[in-house]
Formats: C-alpha cells, sequence, structure tokens
C-alpha cells in the first residue's frame, strides 16, 4: 500500500459539516473569482486611476485565495500527494503575494488619504471661488445699475427731474412697490412727503423729525431695516389684508443747500438730511440682500451729489441773473449819470453864454458911464453896480468850474509863468479892500523860491486869490500874512491827509503856501465841512458877510487837481484862522521844456484913435455895448449881425475883428476859416478875437486851431478892452483867455 502525506483529521468527520465547508469553499472561490473580472473591468473603463498596478496586484492574490478554496474541494476525501504539493504551493504563492500587498497597501494608504485630503481642499476652494464669483457678479451687477441710475440722474441739473428720476429708476432697478423721499420742512422740525414712486401728487403729510426711527437713520450712514408700521414707512392705505414687505431707510445729506424749496423746503435747511423710504412687494418672501442696500446707500449718495452741483448751478445762475440786473441797472444808471451830465453841462453853458451876454452890458456901459461927468452920490451908484457885477461874474465862474471838476471836464492848462509875479498880483487886487477896513498886509517869498514855474497859472491864482480874499473878508482889524516857500516831501506827510503821498521829483517841487489872519476865527468842529459845497462860517460876526459857500470847495478840487492838499486850523472864535495848501508846480528853465513865458506890456494905451474893427454880433445889445467901448477908445467900428454879412465887408483894412462864437447860422469857426481864404497874405489879415461866454478849455483850442488869435470872455469893462487892444497890437496875438 502506497504511503500517503496527507494529514489525518484530528477529529472524525461529521458528514454533514463536510457538505457544508465544501459548500462555502465552492462559492468562496466562485466569488475569490469574480471580484478579479469586476477589478479588471473597473481598471479598463477608469482612464485617471493612478494605481492600476496595486490593482492587478490585488487581483493575483484574490485569485490565489480563491485557488486555495477550489483545491480545499478535493481535500475532504482522500487525496493523492500530487494533490497536496499543489495545494502547498498555492498556499505559499498566497501567502507571498499577500505579504507583498500588505505591505505595498502601508506604503500607498498616506498617498491615498492625501489625494483625498486635496480632493476635499479642492472642492473648497471651488466652493469659495463660486462664491467670490457670484461676489464679484452681484458687485457688477450693482456697480451697473449705479452707473447706470447715475447717468440718469446726472443727465440734468433740475433738482425735481433728479429727484423724480432716482425714485422710478430705484423702483425699476429694485423692484419696488414704493419708493418715497421726505424733505425738511421750513421749520425744520418735521420730515414732509415730497416725492413717491407711484403717485404723480403724494398727500403731502409730515411726521415729526425726532421720532425714534428717524434719529436711527440719520445717525448711520447706511441703508437701515425698519418696521413697515413705522410713520415714514406707511406709503400706502392700509385697507385690505396683506403681508407689507421689508422696508429701509437711508439718509440723503442735503450739503447746505441754499434757497432750494419744494413746496414746504426752506430756503436754507436747518436739517443736514433728507429721508429716503424704499418698500419690497407686499405679500412676499422676499427679503433685503446686502449688495442691494449697498447699492441703495450709493444711490443715496450720488443723489447728495447731484442736488449739490444743481444747487451750485442754481445759485449760480441766480448770481448771474442777479449781476446782469445789476449790470442793467448800472448801465441805465449810467446812461442817466450821462444824461443828466450832458444836460446840466449844456445848461451851464447856455445860461453861462445868455448870463455873460447882459453882463456884459451892464459892466460896459458902467465903466462907460464911470467915465462921465458925475455927482458923488452917481459915481458911488455906478461904482455899487460894477461891484455886484464883477461879484456875479465871479459867481457865475464859480459855478462852472465846480460843474466842471465834479463831472471830471476841467483840465489844468500847464504853461511857465512868473510865480512871484502871481503873488503881488493877488496882494495888489485885494490890498485896497485891505486898506479900507484898515488891515495890514505882508507877502513872505523864500529865497529858494524860484521865480518861474511850470503850472496852470489862472488856477493858482484863483486858489490864493479866493483864500487871501477870504482873510480879508472875515477880518476886521489886524493884519493878514502871506507866507510862501519851498516845502520838502518827507515833512508833508501828515494824518489830516490820508491820501496824500508826496513823490520827489527832479523836475517838481511842492509849492507851500500860508495865509494867516487876526480875523473872527472859526470853531474847530466846523473846519471839516468848510471845504463841502455851499458851507459857510456860521459865526454871529460872520452873518453878515456876503458869500456862496462854495469859493473853498473849488479851492480844495484845484488843489486836488494840483496833486495838493489843503487844511485850515482855527483855535476858536475870535483867534483868527490860518490857511494853508500845497501843490506840486514844474521846475521851469529846462531845454526841453516850452518856454510859454508871458512878457509884461510896454505900456498900456489910453485911446487907439483911427483902428479899424469889425464887430460880428448877433446880440443887438451886444453889439452896441461893444461898439460903445470902442469909439470910447477913438476906434472906427464897423458892427454885422451876421456870418454872411461879416464875409462881405471884411477887407484888409480892417485890423481887428471881435466875432461871437456862438453866433447861429455858419459855425464862427467856419468863417474865420474862410476870412484867411479870402485875405491869404499873412500881414494883411485882421487879426480875429472871439467873444464868448463860454470858459471851457476845448473853446479856445479850436478857435486857435482856425487861426483866431485869442478868445475874450465876457463881460468886458472899459479897462479890460483897453489891455486887450494894447496886448493885441503889440504882440499880435492875445495872451490871456
Amino acid at each position: 500500500m502506497e504511503s500517503c502525506n496527507c494529514i489525518e483529521p484530528q477529529w472524525p468527520a461529521d458528514e454533514l459539516l463536510m457538505k457544508y465547508q465544501y459548500i462555502s469553499d465552492f462559492f468562496i472561490a466562485l466569488a475569490y473569482f469574480s471580484i478579479p473580472l469586476e477589478l479588471i473591468y473597473f481598471v479598463k473603463k477608469s482612464a485617471v486611476f493612478p494605481y492600476r498596478w496595486v490593482l492587478v496586484q490585488f487581483g493575483a492574490f484574490i485569485v490565489l485565495c480563491g485557488a486555495t478554496h477550489l483545491i480545499n474541494l478535493w481535500t475532504f476525501n482522500t487525496h493523492s500527494r500530487t494533490v497536496a504539493v499543489v495545494m502547498t504551493t498555492a498556499k505559499v504563492l498566497t501567502a507571498v503575494v499577500s505579504c507583498a500587498t500588505a505591505l505595498m497597501l502601508v506604503h500607498i494608504i498616506p498617498d491615498l488619504l492625501s489625494v483625498k485630503t486635496r480632493e476635499l481642499f479642492l472642492k473648497n476652494k471651488a466652493a469659495e471661488l463660486d462664491r467670490e464669483m457670484g461676489l464679484i457678479r452681484t458687485q457688477e451687477e450693482t456697480g451697473r445699475h449705479v452707473r447706470m441710475l447715475t447717468h440718469e440722474i446726472r443727465s440734468t441739473l433740475d433738482r425735481h427731474t433728479i429727484l423724480k428720476t432716482t425714485l422710478i429708476e430705484l423702483g425699476r432697478t429694485l423692484a419696488l412697490e414704493e419708493c418715497a423721499l421726505w424733505m425738511p420742512t421750513r421749520t425744520g422740525l418735521e420730515l414732509q412727503l415730497s416725492y413717491t414712486l407711484r403717485h404723480q401728487n403724494p398727500v403731502e403729510f409730515t411726521v415729526p423729525i425726532h421720532l425714534p426711527v428717524i434719529n436711527q437713520v440719520f445717525s448711520s450712514n447706511r441703508a437701515i431695516k425698519i418696521s413697515p408700521n413705522s410713520p415714514v414707512a406707511r406709503l400706502r392705505p392700509t385697507a385690505g389684508k396683506y403681508m407689507p414687505g421689508e422696508v429701509v431707510a437711508v439718509r440723503v445729506p442735503l450739503l447746505h443747500l441754499s434757497n432750494f424749496q419744494i413746496n414746504d423746503w426752506p430756503e436754507l435747511s436747518t436739517k443736514r438730511y433728507a429721508l429716503m423710504v424704499l418698500m419690497l412687494p407686499s405679500d412676499s418672501a422676499r427679503q433685503w440682500h446686502v449688495h442691494e442696500l449697498e447699492l441703495v446707500e450709493v444711490v443715496a449718495d450720488q443723489v447728495a451729489v447731484a442736488l449739490s452741483h444743481a444747487a451750485i448751478l442754481e445759485e449760480s445762475m441766480r448770481a448771474r441773473d442777479l449781476l446782469m440786473e445789476q449790470n442793467v441797472a448800472l448801465d441805465l444808471a449810467r446812461r442817466e449819470a450821462e444824461t443828466a451830465i450832458r444836460a446840466r453841462n449844456d445848461f451851464l453853458a447856455v445860461m453861462n453864454h445868455e448870463m455873460r451876454t447882459p453882463m456884459h452890458a451892464i459892466i460896459a456901459l458902467s465903466s462907460l458911464l464911470q467915465e462921465t461927468e458925475l455927482t458923488p452920490e452917481q459915481r458911488l451908484m455906478v461904482e455899487t453896480i460894477l461891484k455886484s457885477s464883477n461879484l456875479l461874474a465871479t459867481l457865475i465862474n464859480d459855478v462852472l468850474d465846480l460843474s466842471r471838476l465834479e463831472d471830471g471836464s476841467l483840465q489844468l492848462d500847464l504853461a511857465t509863468f512868473n510865480l512871484h509875479a502871481v503873488f503881488r498880483e493877488v496882494v495888489q487886487l485885494v490890498k485896497p479892500i485891505a486898506l479900507v477896513k484898515k488891515l495890514s498886509m505882508t507877502l513872505t517869498l523864500a529865497s529858494d523860491l524860484p521865480e518861474y514855474a511850470i503850472g496852470d497859472e489862472k488856477r493858482l491864482m484863483q486858489t490864493i486869490l479866493n483864500i487871501v480874499g477870504n482873510a480879508v473878508k472875515f477880518s476886521k482889524e489886524g493884519n493878514i500874512s502871506i507866507a510862501v516857500c519851498i516845502s520838502k516831501p518827507e515833512p508833508l506827510l501828515d494824518a489830516r491827509a490820508p491820501d496824500f503821498f508826496p513823490v520827489p521829483s527832479d523836475g517838481h517841487f511842492y509849492l507851500r503856501v500860508q495865509v494867516k489872519d487876526s480875523g473872527s476865527g472859526i470853531n474847530p468842529q466846523d473846519i471839516p465841512k468848510l471845504f463841502n459845497k455851499f458851507a459857510q462860517n456860521q459865526s454871529v460876526s460872520n452873518r453878515n458877510s456876503s458869500g456862496t459857500g462854495i469859493g473853498l470847495a473849488i479851492c480844495k478840487r484845484f488843489v486836488n487837481l494840483m496833486e495838493g492838499y489843503i487844511w485850515i486850523e482855527s483855535e476858536g472864535f475870535g483867534k483868527g484862522c490860518t490857511a494853508s495848501f500845497v501843490v506840486k508846480l514844474g521846475i521851469a528853465g529846462r531845454s526841453n521844456d516850452p518856454d510859454h513865458r508871458v512878457v509884461p506890456l510896454n505900456h498900456v494905451q489910453a485911446n487907439f484913435p483911427g483902428l479899424k474893427i469889425l464887430i460880428m454880433d448877433d446880440n443887438g445889445v451886444s453889439r452896441m455895448v461893444t461898439k460903445g467901448l470902442l469909439m470910447h477908445l477913438g476906434c472906427e467900428v464897423t458892427v454885422v449881425s451876421s456870418a454872411d454879412e461879416c464875409l462881405r465887408v471884411v477887407s484888409p483894412e480892417y485890423k481887428v475883428v471881435f466875432m461871437d462864437i456862438g453866433i447861429p447860422g455858419t459855425v464862427g469857426y467856419e468863417v474865420a476859416r474862410r476870412i484867411h481864404e479870402r485875405i491869404p497874405k499873412r500881414h494883411e489879415r485882421p487879426l480875429i478875437i472871439a467873444l464868448t461866454g463860454n470858459t471851457d478849455k476845448a473853446t479856445k483850442d479850436n478857435c486857435l486851431r482856425v487861426g483866431m488869435k485869442g478868445v475874450l470872455l465876457k463881460p468886458i469893462s472899459l479897462e479890460k478892452m483897453k489891455s486887450v487892444l494894447s496886448e493885441l497890437l503889440e504882440r499880435g496875438s492875445l495872451h490871456e483867455p
């Protein structure tokens, strides 16, 4: 009998148990063999599995395990050595593969775990990116809506359109059921419903501005959810049963808007915020999202900016309109003032001429009458007439000068003149009156005072004569002193004249004149008023003194024209007065200065026998008076009343032609030109002198331009006519206008 290497069973075999083991091994083997088939199918279908070789190794392990169980089917009965060898080999292979697989899993499991971790990490990252992309899309959507709303809001600068457009666009963008705007009232104690989305003309009811819900919204710059039952959220009737939607409110800065009235909106808002209320649709589960609230906040800020721009534009347009109105009013006032000035100047010119014509008759005839045999009483009357007439003529000159000074038409006539002679002439003119009043006069001229200077001799003399005349007029006894010197610019700075700034110059000097009297004096409080028009010293002792009150006003303006200033000092009534002024004069004697010095006449003739003179004057009285003056001086006189008659009569035998340039018809300037054309030889032409009542410089310039030899201002006395004829015959022209 052959020997068997099989192991004898330790326990007796139970036939039923053996049968169950047999069946179990069969199914185990079947299951083991099916698993590799499934793994092969998985590997074949999977294109991304990273550990295919592990699956192959695992499949081999399962196949071998299945093989051992399958071999066990033959070991339940007596089996051969071959079966035992096969069984042993299968188990050895299974052990090797099992150990290798176990060791490999120890190496692979961490990798598999890391793959799982990365997968989870990637999933989390993907979810986070999805959220961020959603947020970006939401922000882009919000930005698009904001840009759209901003464009709509800023497409106009009308405040009503801005607010209405805001509500409409917000309602459309956010699908709102209602949107409203509450504005502060004039008192600033209430908010008034001014605009709503669904109602064209909302019911204008108000709520107190100090409600807790309003204070809550005003204290935050964010959109805040409020109760649908709050007073500012009741935007629609409460009839019917419905579930109100969520409501938010946001403040709208008013940015100090002025004159911005909507219904009862104040001119200058006492509160800085308006209130915007937004309501979602009723009976819906919709809630406010964060991006929607951000959109509302941004829009509120944009509305504030747009309202500020509208307010600025409105204010600028209002200011522009006001400025235009003011410019129109100023232009109208300027034109009216210019018209009034022209009318006044025309009136003064006409009245000046018309008043000087009868004054010419009075003074000329009085001077002629003075030359006749008169009784002492008659002579006194004639002298009184002459004195009164001269005062009236002076008053006419003063009024005209003041008018021209005020409208700026008077200009200085600069020329070289004898400065010393001006003061001596003033003294000679005033001294007879001073002698009558038993007043002594002294004139002190500084040793460094130049004899000649450049300036307006006539205006300077008028100023000095006025001041010295006042000193004589208001003094009953004592003395009057006139001191003249050159003053350096530095000591001239005086608090009494803050606008006077003397400027040193090589071509100019400052002349200082001081006139001191021992007269009645002036109340120091009245001194500032003396330079006003028609102002007079109101002391009792001076109430009987004659005067118009415009002399010092004219002096002040003349001094200002000569870049100087004038002032008066007095300690009070009965203590005398000191009047001083400083003017700027040019230094004469330079090579580039025109020499306009006037050489004194050798003598003034008393008679002019045989001198043929032609008079052209349309006024019969004036013609008769001028003719009388000339005939009294021995002249042969021919008179004409028109320009045409003058052109027919004039001839070289006439030495002088007195022509009234105010004559109607042909202008006097044209007559002078035609006389020069008719008599071309210069030595045969008559000397043409203009007779006029117009004292402006333009008249003199026009006369000299057409070839006239001078201008004689009416009225004319007999003595004045003598000096005029003497000057004409000696010099061939008339210097004094």
